[in-house]
């Protein structure tokens, strides 16, 4: 996963200036929070958090065969292209 140093805050910089983070959490879609330079957490904008969820809730509803298909599917693609999954 490719994430930019622009989506990077320290845990401090988010206790300290949470809404300059949460606004940059909009403009980006997500931030990650770093906590003595590892990863901690990962804030979402609510945009980002919607389509997620809907993203979720689809995979929820497929049956097992369907998923397995997904992730051997995943597993196929060269990281960082896209290309539409089939089923």
């Amino acid at each position: 996963m490719y994430i930019s140093t622009k989506a990077i805050v320290s845990n401090s910089e988010m206790i300290k200036n949470y809404k300059a983070c949460r606004e940059k959490a909009e403009d980006l879609g997500k931030i990650f929070v770093l906590k003595n330079n590892q990863p901690d957490a990962v804030l979402f904008s609510i945009t980002e958090y919607e389509r997620l969820s809907v993203l979720i809730e689809y995979l929820e509803s497929l049956e097992e065969k369907d998923l397995t298909k997904i992730v051997e599917s995943l597993k196929n693609k060269e990281i960082g292209k896209s290309a539409p999954l089939t089923i």
